[in-house]
């Protein structure tokens, strides 16, 4: 009974895999791997089977005949000769299991060595095409372990039957083998040594990727030393088993242990000690003369691999100094500066754009840029996915979460550049029904990154809908429910499928519940990235998928990179880093030591159509597995326009880059060796137990004539000097263009601006401390800390403008408890050791500037249409009232009223530190009740300037400023009917 369990879940999780597989359009992929694994199981599991039933058959066949009498072998032979056919079936089956099982799971390297492409690139040491190491060795090596551990076992096993029958005989030192056991233990004995000496033949190649103290690859003693001894040692490795060989003739196995003890002598001598002694005495005295060629090497090969060997290095005389008229070059530059972070307003979406408890949007958001009114415009994005954590438990049940539950709904889009008066990101699309500058597109988010496991859509026509589209207050029932018409999953109509999937998935609900129809369809395997990987397992993905709005459809956007870890000469790294971004040592994990952005895929989010479109067709990685899957990749030539505008540079890839050029920016092999200028990435201002991340913005590099959307990250002195210095600042083209199939020639440009090594430019750490101590931004901010609100640091950018560098800081304000909203609220600006802080970035600027500088910056919107509610008479929006935090004017009043009770609570302070200083707590008190009472007034007036009712006015919520802003849109979601909820 329970072998027919495990064969029916087999035969479930078997067919409804291959029914995903055909319904997305990737039967060939399954197809061509798992033909593969079987091949190589069968082979590999056949031959090792056979190989040690041979030896099994022959050890056994050469046996001497018994001479009669009994001792105790003869004893134990009879208690084990019942079991000498099970033997010979039994282990014979479970070696070749264990073996077909190890070489399957290496059909990868098998399959793409039968369809490699040279890569055009040959190593300098031996000449070989780079396709030999990548493609070659790893086949060689998988070969000659294989043989190698037959023989070893087959010897073992050879060895051991001897003994029991009598074919090995003899007491203490003196042992006499039969013919028939010397010629089989010497055949297997002269085969071990011939795989050993291919093992050190191969390990000559495998000395170009091995990790050295200062650089990676063979170095003079690699090259000098230890790759002689390697050839010689092979040599020696074939003799010995012709020596083995001669035992058939002679019988004198003293003849091979001299030859095993002298290869051990020489392993030891020539590949140890003369190795030690030409790198002690030799190398080191003269080791940089000695070393630098081999640096060279590594220097070349790790900028080829990684793709920064056209990095365009531009030595950048920045100022310290802000002069008046310095932003006027860079003004488009200064209107497009993201004061929204990605990282922080994600909860300002939630309370602002979520409606419904059981929406939700990823804590961290992504930037992407839209053509608005005929400009292109830096895009905090995300979807309004489900997440059915937010339903209550008593709402939880079969029927809701798999059948109503189905979807999540719509795109929300804001500014970069700019919030709404009140400090709210400004919204240019968003609402259910969706409403904004993105015109018409599917809104319904099937596929995506927080939906539950599976669900089951469709029903025949004329059939009342019942999977929640959206909430509607002017509906019946208080929503609008939809029935599903795309094609993303398999049929499950049928008895045969709803009892696969049943199965497979532990439901039995499955086989009985009246809405799994004939027109039903089963989505799973919903995440963007989970489709990817299964259609394309030889990509590595990217850590990031990004939502776009392309043609009229949502869709996710994966990048995918093909890396190898046998490039010669390149510096290795271990991915993990690119995901934890953590530090900037590699940690243990997969590594690699070439990489390309080789496919661009996408996977729509309502019928779940994954597309892979070749990126760097050039690439022989990537066309070496077109290769072995002829039908997967679309050519570039197929990306549409739209598509096109909203691919970007990848950020895990930037993250490579940027981690390699902190030592690989250096193209002297003296200077390298020396080390004296290494860099290192800055840790984050606002998080220092992580490296600061790069950031996506618009900019104008000194020699572009226009600002591009672009990809940067800072460099600041590396080593143990503390000293937190601005040494480099990166910078990649990540604009693509919007032309059909073709690409902008400038994507892709690196390019770094090295600073004189003889200026002192703040680095990241150095201006956050700047903001941190300067006294007039910290008594603004620590009156906000008082009361009920937070202060949160924004990303810290930097930017090449006015001829130095700029960093521009958002300050948010949010509640401490409750509600967090996430709100604008001041900015900080640094050029040099001047600061600015002001509510606006242009504010700011001219702090620094002077008057007029920050003119045409960026700053806040006086008007978010999208916040607006449509008149109930005639369907058209309204325009906000003033002072009511969506667009309006501000009140005078309110403004005057803040400002005044900020001054009575800087007085305050200042009092009561007087008032202590003397000892007078009488005063001190009386200074303390005068400040919660002006910390009081100035929360009430910033709630009238966010459109809120102060709490004092009203009597509940909450006085935080930051909080009273959400309490609207959130009051007014909650108080729609709720959806559909069906009882179990």
């Amino acid at each position: 009974m329970g072998v027919l369990v495990l064969v029916g879940i087999a035969v479930a999780n078997l067919w409804t895999e291959v029914a995903w597989y055909q319904q997305v359009g990737f039967t060939d992929v399954w197809r061509i791997q798992w033909i593969a694994r079987i091949v190589l199981f069968l082979g590999a599991g056949l031959l090792a089977a056979l190989v040690i039933w041979l030896n099994l058959w022959v050890a056994k066949r050469v046996r001497p005949a018994r001479t009669g009498g009994r001792s105790q072998l003869d004893q134990m032979r009879e208690q084990i000769a019942p079991l000498e056919r099970l033997a010979m079936i039994a282990l014979p089956a479970v070696i070749g299991l264990v073996t077909g099982l190890a070489v399957s799971s290496q059909w990868e390297t098998v399959v793409a060595w039968m369809n490699h492409v040279e890569f055009g690139v040959e190593d300098p040491q031996f000449g070989q095409d780079v396709s030999f190491y990548v493609f070659t060795l790893p086949l060689l090596n998988l070969v000659v372990t294989l043989v190698l551990t037959l023989a070893v076992i087959s010897t073992l096993i050879a060895g051991f039957v001897h003994l029991l029958y009598g074919g090995i005989a003899g007491t203490g030192r003196s042992y006499v083998a039969s013919k028939g056991a010397r010629i089989q233990l010497a055949v297997l004995g002269a085969i071990v040594m011939l795989s050993i000496a291919a093992n050190y033949w191969l390990d000559r190649y495998g000395l170009l990727t091995k990790s050295g103290e200062r650089f990676y690859g063979a170095a003079y003693t690699d090259v000098n030393a230890i790759l002689p001894s390697r050839s010689i040692l092979a040599g020696i490795a074939v003799i010995v088993a012709l020596v083995f060989l001669v035992v058939i003739w002679r019988g004198d196995w003293r003849i091979p242990a001299i030859g095993i003890g002298l290869m051990v002598l020489s392993a030891v001598a020539i590949g140890g000690i003369y190795p030690a002694i030409v790198q002690r005495f030799q190398v080191a005295p003269n080791e940089q003369e000695f070393e630098a060629p081999f640096i060279q090497r590594n220097i070349d090969a790790t900028r080829f691999a990684y793709g920064i060997d056209e990095v365009e290095t531009t030595p950048y005389r920045a100022t310290t100094e802000a002069e008046a008229d310095a932003l006027r070059s860079d003004a488009d530059t200064t209107a497009q500066i993201r004061l929204l972070d990605p990282n922080i307003v994600s909860p300002a979406f939630q309370q602002l754009q979520q409606n419904k408890q059981y929406y939700n949007f990823a804590d961290l958001l992504n930037v992407d840029r839209y053509e608005i009114d005929g400009e292109l415009q830096d895009t905090v994005i995300a979807v309004r996915e489900l997440n059915l954590d937010g339903l209550g438990t008593e709402s939880r049940n079969w029927v809701n979460d798999h059948t109503v539950f189905t979807h999540g709904f719509g795109v929300v889009a804001a500014y970069g550049n700019r919030t709404t008066v009140d400090g709210q990101p400004s919204f240019f699309e968003g609402g259910i029904p969706s409403r904004g500058e993105l015109g018409e597109y599917e809104p319904r988010i099937y596929f995506g990154r927080t939906l539950p496991d599976y669900s089951i859509v469709g029903a025949p026509a004329g059939t009342a809908p019942w999977e929640l589209d959206f909430p509607d207050d002017d509906s019946a029932t208080g929503q609008v429910n939809t029935t599903y018409t795309g094609d993303g999953g398999p049929s499950i109509g049928s008895m045969f499928a709803k009892l696969m999937y049943a199965i497979r998935l532990g439901e039995e609900q499955i086989l009985f519940s009246d809405r799994v129809t004939p027109e039903s369809q089963i989505l799973y395997y919903r995440d963007p990235v989970e489709r990817v990987s299964r259609v394309a397992p030889y990509l590595e993905l990217d850590a990031t998928t990004y939502p776009a709005v392309v043609d009229g459809r949502v869709v996710w956007v994966v990048d995918g990179y093909t890396t190898t870890d046998q490039f010669p000469y390149s510096a290795p790294i271990s991915s993990d880093t690119l995901f934890a971004r953590q530090s900037e040592v590699p940690v243990t994990g997969t590594v690699l030591n070439y990489v390309r952005n080789s496919v661009k895929a996408t996977v729509d989010a309502y019928d779940g159509t994954v597309t892979l479109y070749a990126w760097d067709a050039e690439d022989p990685i990537l066309q070496t597995w077109q290769n072995v899957f002829p039908t997967s990749l679309q050519p570039m030539s197929d990306i549409s326009g739209d598509l096109m505008s909203h691919l970007r540079y990848p950020e895990d890839l930037f993250s490579i880059q940027r981690f390699q050029l902190t030592r690989y920016h250096v193209t002297d092999a003296s200077s390298f060796y020396s080390g004296q200028d290494f860099w290192r990435s800055p840790a984050d201002p606002t998080d220092d137990t992580r490296l600061q991340p790069p950031y996506y913005l618009t900019l104008q590099m000194p020699d572009q004539e226009e600002p591009s959307f672009s990809l940067t990250s800072n460099f600041i002195q590396g080593g143990d000097n503390p000293r937190n210095i601005l040494t480099g600042y990166l910078a990649v083209n990540s604009e693509t263009g919007s032309t059909e199939g073709q690409v902008d020639e400038d994507y892709g440009t690196l390019r770094l601006l090295e600073l004189p090594r003889d200026t002192t430019i703040p680095g990241p750490g150095q201006v956050q401390n700047n903001f941190n101590s300067n006294a007039d931004a910290q008594e603004t901010l620590n009156l906000l800390r008082q009361g009920e609100t937070d202060v949160v640091n924004g990303n810290l950018l930097t930017l090449p403008v006015g001829g130095g560098l700029l960093y521009v800081q958002p300050v948010y304000v949010q509640s401490k408890e409750g509600t967090r909203v996430p709100l604008l609220r001041k900015v900080f600006v640094s050029f040099g050791d001047q600061v600015g802080f002001a509510d606006t970035l242009p504010e700011a600027l001219d702090q620094v500037f002077g008057a007029g500088a920050g003119e045409g910056a960026a700053g806040s919107d006086p008007d978010d249409g999208v916040g607006a509610e449509p008149d109930p008479d005639t369907g058209e929006e309204q325009e906000p009232d003033p002072g009511t935090g969506t667009g309006g004017e501000l009140d005078p009043a309110a403004e005057a009223a803040l400002r005044d009770a900020l001054d009575r609570a800087n007085q305050a302070i200042q009092d009561g530190e007087a008032a202590l200083a003397e000892g007078d707590f009488a005063a001190y008190g009386e200074a303390q009740e005068r400040l919660q009472d002006a910390i009081t007034d100035a929360l009430e007036a910033e709630a009238i300037l966010a459109g809120a009712t102060p709490s004092g006015a009203s009597g509940e919520g909450s006085s935080s400023p930051s909080a009273t802003p959400s309490a609207a849109p959130s009051a007014t979601a909650e108080a729609s009917p709720e959806p559909e909820i069906v009882s179990p």
